[in-house]
């Protein structure tokens, strides 16, 4: 039994972190102190107007342990990385996971190349961002290949050139060939260093010379050309209006501020690099109750900073928070130079926080609202099933369905859905093995013994090894079994529960004649849906996506099936050379007449595997060019 009159007699007066566990021994809480022995006592004092989640919080604990640090920086860092481990029901949480993209520019590189990266790495390399919108990053890449046409492969350049072909960039204009020795090194360096400038925001020289080029293309007659330095020209000049400007001493700046309620908040991120507003992002906060603006920003930017490469020169703050010396230091040693964390007070720096918190606000009214209909088109149209079927609780329903042409490649599908989400990681695929021809009654009785058998012997495997909670998709049973179709699909199914001895309720998807979903059949009753109502539209979406899944499977198997060609039965000769053979010549008739030499003109078929494949069609020039497969 842990002793608190005793351990909290033995907490040092240093700084630390400490930890609370509640009776399951799991961790609900995770802080950090500036003196151990004063702020783990204060949670056991009677405190008027701590807070209802802290009272809450403390009536759990059952135990406490704590770790001494040497400094309360070293306390704050500590603090940061169990965050992150253990997720304690208490702390407030950054939701979000996020990576940023980045454009990076491999300085290190003789002939450098400009990439797309979701991580800063302390190498040669210029990075440009971080930038918001993946997309947008992809776009500017792709328009500044077709502004320099550098190369973006990885082939060791100069120790290659000359070695391969050039590749489709060349020819399309997006390269010029480096790997060939068709642009020296100085001059395809000066193409980078425009680059570089492109990409620090100078774009007006660039827009320059394509407006003289386009003047000059078409002066020439060459209106191809010139359409082409058109769109160029207006692309970078689209890319030019985007960089809105906010602050004209060009510095990196983050600004946050948030909008809370009772259960969630919202901070909204201001990413302003070189004085530019490149984008904005809105992240979730849980566990909020209880905590104030100032606390809630505070674990904000803890959380926020511990994980993101790039941190700028500057955050400015809705309001004073706590630890502000101790933060400054801690982002400081992260970014390597100074880091201040600033409360605008007045002009144009505190209208810039005032409209972040007005977009949290907007978030978080919007989400709130986009959230209740989502849980009405998922968990309430769940509840509306639930309540046809007189059942207390449906959380996970499984539908099947089995697809055929004339029985041949019998299949059946299982989908899953929890809480009226589609749940794909758990879906499953059968292929029938014990039944030919078209029986589907047969088939979906093999593939519900299947599946439930593989759950029960699933349950008593973990039942042996002590593993109760990592359930798997076989290992969990439905709250409610979804046939696709009525009488005879619920009796095969019930037959199977019986023999099994399993009690799982299970109901039909009844279709009209013209195969639109009507109605539940459950208990020998058939039971009229409204087709307007939510509980219709998923039983709908289940239907449609155990036939789209069952069918997909189908048509693979199809494929496969349809696919074996003759060039398989040659010694030596597997998908990949098959393919390359035919990519080359075309057709089975081009490889069959071909000579040695011929064939050995494909890179991938070397001269002993190309004189096999003329002596198989020379001994056996009857060959056909497709079988089925067995």
């Amino acid at each position: 039994m842990f002793n608190f009159e005793e351990e909290l007699k033995k907490l040092p007066n240093s700084p630390g972190v400490y930890l609370m566990h509640d009776a399951g021994d799991t961790i609900i809480y995770v802080g950090k102190a500036v003196n151990l022995h004063s702020r783990v006592r204060s949670y056991f004092r009677k405190i008027v107007g701590r807070g209802p989640q802290i009272d809450k919080m403390v009536e759990q604990i059952a135990r406490f342990e704590y770790i001494v640090t040497d400094s309360e920086l070293e306390a704050l860092v500590l603090e940061n990385n169990l965050i992150k481990e253990y997720s304690p029901k208490y702390n407030t949480m950054l939701k979000d996971d996020k990576t940023y993209p980045y454009i990076k520019v491999t300085m290190g590189e003789e002939y450098p190349r400009i990439l797309f990266s979701r991580e800063m790495k302390k190498d040669r390399s210029k990075y440009f961002g971080p930038y918001t919108s993946a997309a947008a990053v992809k776009d500017t890449i792709d328009l500044m290949n077709k502004l320099y046409q550098l190369k973006t492969c990885n082939r060791k350049l100069p120790r290659d050139i000359g070695l391969e072909r050039p590749c489709l960039n060349y020819h399309i204009k997006q390269c010029l060939a480096p790997c060939q020795g068709y642009i020296g090194k100085e001059a395809y360096r000066e193409r980078v260093e425009q680059a570089l400038d492109f990409l620090n925001g100078n774009y007006n020289p660039l827009l320059k010379d394509l407006e003289d080029k386009m003047a000059q293309a078409s002066g020439n007659l060459e209106f191809e050309e010139a359409i082409r330095y058109r769109d160029l020209y207006n692309s970078v000049k689209s890319v030019a209006q985007k960089q809105k400007i906010t602050d004209s001493n060009g510095e990196d700046k983050d600004i946050l501020a948030l909008a809370k309620d009772e259960t969630d908040a919202v901070v909204q991120v201001f990413f302003v690099r070189d004085g530019k507003l490149i984008g904005r992002e809105h992240f979730y906060m849980t566990h909020v109750e209880g905590y104030d603006t100032a606390q809630i920003l505070l674990d904000f930017v803890k959380q926020f900073y511990a994980g993101t490469p790039f941190i700028p020169r500057e955050l400015m703050l809705q309001e004073e928070i706590a630890d502000l010396e101790i933060l400054e230091k801690w982002l400081s040693s992260r970014k390597g130079s100074r880091v201040y964390l600033r409360v605008p007070k007045k002009g144009a720096k505190e209208k810039l926080v005032e409209l972040a918190a007005q977009n949290a606000h907007l978030v978080l009214s919007q989400d709130k609202e986009r959230i209740k209909r989502e849980e009405g088109r998922t968990i309430g149209a769940v509840k509306e099933i639930a309540a046809l079927l007189k059942l207390e609780h449906v959380s996970r329903m499984e539908a099947f369905d089995i697809s055929n042409i004339s029985g041949f490649a019998n299949v059946g599908s299982m989908v899953v859905f929890e809480k009226g989400k589609a749940k794909r990681s758990d879906y499953r695929k059968f292929r029938i093995q014990s039944v030919t021809g078209p029986d589907d009654y047969a088939c979906m009785k093999e593939v519900l013994t299947r599946r439930f058998l593989h759950g029960m012997e699933e349950k008593e495997e973990l039942d042996r090894k002590e593993i109760g909670h990592e359930l798997g998709s076989f290992t969990k049973f439905p709250d409610l079994l979804m046939m696709d179709g009525g009488r005879g699909q619920v009796n095969i199914a019930l037959q199977v529960l019986e023999e099994l001895h399993l009690d799982i309720p299970v109901c039909g998807m009844v279709k009209d004649d013209n195969h639109r979903t009507r109605g539940l059949y459950y208990r020998n009753v058939e039971i009229p849906i409204d087709t307007h109502s939510e509980g219709f539209k998923l039983i709908t979406r289940i239907q449609d996506e155990a036939h789209r899944f069952a069918i997909e499977y189908h048509r693979s198997l199809r494929s496969k099936a349809q696919v074996k060609s003759v060039l398989d039965e040659i010694p030596g000769v597997g998908p990949a050379r098959r393919k390359a053979l035919m990519r080359h010549f075309g057709s089975i008739n081009e490889v069959r007449e071909a000579s040695v030499e011929q064939l050995c003109e494909v890179p991938e078929i070397p001269e002993h595997i190309g004189r096999q494949i003329h002596a198989f069609f020379r001994a056996d020039g009857e060959q056909e060019e497709t079988q089925p497969m067995s």
